[in-house]
C-alpha cells in the first residue's frame, strides 16, 4: 500500500471485556483492506481498552461507520479519530523502566511520581501492575529526552529524592536488553537474606550481645574499618563450644520472601549465591537449605571443639565482597554488568557499585547513596518486581509446583 495517499485512523474500543471483541473489530477492518500500524490493549478490572492505529487508502468515513456498526453489535463503545498522527511509529521504544512500590500506592503518591517525571520531561509510555502482594507494584515504561549515563543519573536521582519525600520506593533501570540480560544475583546475608545479625546471635551465647551490636552498627554505618570491627567482635566468642554454631544456624529466620525469591530466580536460570562478612560454618547450612550456587564468608577458628575468638584466612570485607562477586561471575561466565548485588550495609558498597544493578535493601544511608535503587519494605521478593517479574508469574509457577501460599501480612 502506498503511504502517499493513505490516511491514518485511530480506533479506540472500550467496554466490558469479553471473548470476540478483537475478532469482530479486525473482521470489520479486514473488509476495508487497512494496514495495521500499531495495536495496544489493556484490561483493568474487567474493563477493556483496545487501541488500533490503521492506515487506509479507502474512504475513512466508511471505515468509521463500519467499525461503529460492528462494535454496536457486541455492546462496545468506539471512538474513531481520522487523520491521527503516528507519533510513536518512529520511536525505538521506551528508554527506562520505573517501578513504583508501596503499601499501598495512593493516588496522591502516584500523581507525584507522574509529575516528577513530567518535571524532567520524561514521558510515560505504558503502565502495568506487577504486584498486589506483599506490596503494590506498578511498572512504568518511560521515555527520557536523552539517553546515556548523564540521563540515567538525572532520572535516578530525581526519583530517589522523590521516593524519600513521599514514602514509596521508586526503582529506575535502563530499558531494553540490559534489563533482561541479568544472570547472576548475589545476596548479602545478615539483615538481607536473613533477619538480624549472626555475630550478635553468637555474642548472645557469650552474654556480650549489646557490646557487639554497638560495634556492628558502627561498622555498618561505615564508621569503623570492617576487618578491625570483625576481629574485635569475634574475640568475645573465645571459649564458646563449637556446638553454638549449629544452634544459631537452627535459629536463623529468613527474611520474608527469601524462599520465593531464590526459588523464582532459579526457575528463571539465574545463578544465585551469597557473599557475606559472616561465617562459613553457618552460611554453608543456609546454602544447602536454599539450594544456592555459591558462597563466600569468613571462617571461625575452632580448636579442641571451642571457638578461639579468631578468624582463619583472608577476611571477606568490603573489598573482599566485590572481589568474591567478580570471581563467581567469572566462574559462571557472566559479565559483571549482568550481575545484581543486594545488600544493606557500608561493607556492601564496593559490591553494589561493581554490579550491573546494585540494590540497597532496607539499607544504611551510606549504601543507599551509591546504590542504583533502594528498597525499604521488609520483603525480599520486591527485588523480583524490580527485575520485571510479576506476582502473577510467580504464583502461576508456584501453583504448578503446589507451593502457592500467601502469608497474612501484619496490620
Amino acid at each position: 500500500m502506498s503511504t502517499s495517499t493513505a490516511t491514518t485512523v485511530l480506533i479506540t474500543v472500550t467496554g466490558k471485556d469479553k471473548p470476540g471483541v478483537t475478532s469482530v473489530l479486525f473482521a470489520a477492518l479486514t473488509r476495508h483492506g487497512v494496514d495495521i500500524v500499531d495495536v495496544e490493549q489493556v484490561v483493568i478490572r474487567g474493563r477493556l481498552t483496545l487501541g488500533v492505529l490503521v492506515s487506509t487508502e479507502n474512504d475513512p468515513e466508511q471505515l468509521q461507520e463500519a467499525v461503529e456498526q460492528a462494535m454496536a453489535t457486541i455492546g462496545m463503545t468506539v471512538d474513531v479519530a481520522i487523520g491521527a498522527a503516528d507519533g510513536d511509529a518512529a520511536k525505538l521504544g521506551s528508554t527506562h523502566v520505573v517501578v513504583v512500590l508501596g503499601q499501598p500506592v495512593t493516588a496522591r503518591n502516584f500523581s507525584r511520581v507522574a509529575q516528577g517525571l513530567a518535571d524532567i520531561d520524561v514521558n510515560i509510555d505504558s503502565i502495568r501492575r506487577v504486584a498486589d502482594y506483599p506490596v503494590t507494584g506498578l511498572e512504568l515504561q518511560v521515555s527520557a529526552p536523552d539517553i546515556g549515563d548523564a540521563a540515567d543519573d538525572e532520572l535516578t536521582t530525581a526519583m530517589a529524592d522523590l521516593a524519600a519525600r513521599i514514602g514509596v520506593d521508586v526503582a529506575v533501570e535502563r530499558a531494553g536488553l540490559s534489563r533482561r540480560a541479568k544472570r547472576l544475583v548475589v545476596f548479602d546475608v545478615d539483615s538481607t537474606l536473613i533477619q538480624g545479625e549472626v555475630i550478635e546471635m553468637l555474642a548472645a551465647k557469650a552474654g556480650c550481645e549489646a557490646q557487639v551490636r554497638e560495634v556492628t552498627e558502627r561498622a555498618m554505618r561505615g564508621e569503623l574499618d570492617f576487618e578491625q570491627s570483625l576481629r574485635e567482635r569475634v574475640a568475645v566468642l573465645a571459649g564458646l563450644p563449637a556446638s553454638v554454631l549449629d544452634e544459631v544456624a537452627a535459629e536463623l529466620e529468613l527474611t520474608p520472601g527469601a524462599r520465593t525469591t531464590i526459588r523464582t530466580l532459579r526457575r528463571l536460570g539465574y545463578h544465585t549465591g551469597v557473599v557475606s562478612g559472616g561465617f562459613t560454618q553457618i552460611i554453608d547450612q543456609l546454602v544447602d537449605e536454599l539450594g544456592l550456587d555459591f558462597s563466600a564468608a569468613n571462617e571461625l577458628e575452632i580448636v579442641d571443639g571451642k571457638l578461639t575468638g579468631r578468624v582463619v584466612g583472608e577476611i571477606v570485607d568490603r573489598a573482599g565482597k566485590a572481589k568474591a562477586m567478580r570471581r563467581f561471575a567469572e566462574d559462571f561466565g557472566v559479565p559483571i554488568g549482568q550481575c545484581v548485588a543486594v545488600g544493606d550495609g557500608a561493607n556492601d558498597i564496593d559490591m553494589l557499585s561493581a554490579a550491573g544493578l546494585g540494590v540497597a535493601f532496607n539499607a544504611k544511608p551510606a549504601l543507599r547513596e551509591v546504590a542504583d535503587t533502594a528498597l525499604s519494605y521488609p520483603f525480599l521478593d520486591t527485588v523480583l518486581f524490580v527485575l520485571g517479574v510479576t506476582r502473577a508469574e510467580i504464583e502461576t509457577a508456584d501453583a504448578e509446583d503446589g507451593v502457592v501460599r500467601r502469608v497474612p501480612l501484619d496490620a
